[in-house]
């Protein structure tokens, strides 16, 4: 047995290898009327193909818990039942492969609203299915966004809520695993950065109120999410500023407070949230972050950015630098990465009888 492809238990779920599959936005459901927020076809397969290659866990892409949470118009949602319904596919025949289904929760915050990737990614107003943005503060995040409306006390309050009942939606879609999105630019990330929290109540200022809504969020999803079931956190370590910014050193302290409030395992990433920052990427350069998590917090990590090779993934984990490995364009080149790594390492990994000729 190969680190890779051992199994790895938190609470009571067990995910049988640790090539594990982040969430990446396919920005392809429907934008409004009774479809929107939906998954399709395209989600079934592409999550499908995915859990056939041996992938131990997929992590369904940002998933919003508002209209208003979307990044594009396009993405997926859990605010009503008919979403529920649509993830059940998913969920089920993902389960039917032995992949452990997980689900990110997400809210965009001042970077909401805006087109496709592959369409430039601008901001869009409601003649494209676009809406007003809310964020911690009234600052933009570039100048080609508009300025976000301020969220107030009682919207805060509102938001912690739709968390909690987007958790029970998710629940009762089949997903085993709940990730709260953090990162990235994003709502909670907004309001954990100085850069982009110039707050000045219960809410901004020190590090204690700038965390309050993340672990808010962290209680609501947990009050809810049952007990046997893992809860990650998915968080940008830095925003790779200077000064004036989200630092590795908050993400340490972050994750202890975070494993108090029962979160089970930390996803690394960086950055996102201040635009026109200079990030000197290379294979696996966030995975020194990751380590910092689990060295010095005690809490367990998945490591993600710019892991392809299966000696690679092999090594972060034997060097104990993370629990689990994240691939995400490498799975999007090739659904059937973690069988072909399997093979490389001599590992076991799980392949459907309709494919045994390819073993």
């Amino acid at each position: 047995m190969t680190p890779l492809f051992e199994p790895f238990t938190l609470r009571d779920v067990t995910i049988p290898n640790r090539v594990w599959m982040p969430p990446m936005c396919q920005y392809s459901a429907a934008p409004e009327g009774p479809e929107a927020g939906v998954p399709t076809d395209w989600h079934f397969a592409h999550y499908a193909a995915r859990a056939t290659g041996g992938t131990g866990l997929i992590v369904v892409e940002a998933t919003a818990v508002s209209p208003e949470g979307r990044i594009t118009p396009y993405d997926l949602g859990i605010w009503n039942d008919r979403q529920v319904e649509a993830f059940r596919r998913i969920t089920r025949f993902l389960a039917e492969q032995g992949t452990v289904p997980a689900i990110q929760l997400a809210h965009a915050g001042r970077k909401a609203s805006t087109e496709r990737p592959w369409k430039g990614g601008a901001p869009v107003g409601p003649e494209a299915h676009g809406w007003d943005s809310v964020a911690p503060s009234a600052l933009a995040f570039d100048e080609r966004h508009p300025v976000p409306a301020e969220l107030t006390a009682g919207q805060i309050e509102d938001l912690v809520e739709q968390f909690a009942v987007a958790a029970r939606r998710a629940l009762a879609a089949g997903f085993e695993i709940a990730e709260i999105h953090g990162a990235h630019g994003y709502l909670i990330n907004e309001f954990l950065s100085p850069h982009s929290n110039h707050r000045t109540d219960a809410y901004g200022g020190s590090y204690e109120n700038r965390t309050r809504f993340a672990l808010d969020v962290v209680d609501a999803v947990r009050a809810v999410w049952p007990d046997d079931k893992p809860l990650f956190f998915r968080v940008s370590a830095t925003d790779w500023l200077h000064e004036g910014g989200w630092t590795a050193d908050d993400t340490v302290r972050f994750a202890g407070d975070l494993r108090a409030h029962g979160v089970d395992l930390l996803d690394v990433s960086t950055g996102g949230n201040a635009s026109g920052v200079r990030i000197p990427t290379g294979p696996g350069y966030q995975v020194p972050f990751a380590a910092r998590v689990r060295d010095e917090a005690g809490l367990p990590v998945a490591a993600v950015g710019l892991i392809t090779e299966a000696e690679q993934a092999e090594k972060i984990l034997a060097n104990g630098e993370a629990d689990a490995v994240l691939l995400g364009r490498e799975l999007l080149r090739n659904p059937s990465w973690a069988r072909h790594a399997a093979r490389e390492l001599g590992g076991e990994v799980r392949v459907p009888d309709q494919y045994h000729r390819s073993v």
